[in-house]
């Protein structure tokens, strides 16, 4: 019985890295559009004053990924992904900080 694989694909960035428009539209197989789109509900912070000199930080990917995601599998309009996203960022903001006042009190 012949088996479907799924092929993984992965952008490798360090924190520090950034990405192009165009390397950002490529690495998450989206249109310009849809990414300007993201700029314009806050999803993603770019820096540059235009398009064609827009530099995202390393996170972005990973913010546009998940954005793409609840879209697809959830049908998350973009301004529902933008506060969902934020959301997770604060409990995982709040998490690490327990987690360190946990290390504190030799929990």
């Amino acid at each position: 019985m012949p088996h479907e694989t799924d092929a993984i694909t992965g952008v490798l960035l360090d924190e520090t890295g950034e990405l192009g428009l165009a390397e950002l539209c490529q690495a998450c197989q989206l249109h310009a559009d849809h990414v300007i789109r993201m700029v314009e509900e806050g999803l993603l912070v770019p820096r540059g004053r235009s398009p064609a000199q827009w530099r995202f930080p390393a996170v972005s990917l990973h913010r546009a990924l998940l954005a793409l995601r609840l879209e697809q599998d959830l049908d998350v309009n973009l301004a529902g992904s933008a506060l969902v996203i934020e959301l997770l960022e604060q409990l995982r903001q709040a998490n690490q900080r327990i987690a360190l006042l946990e290390r504190q009190l030799d929990w």
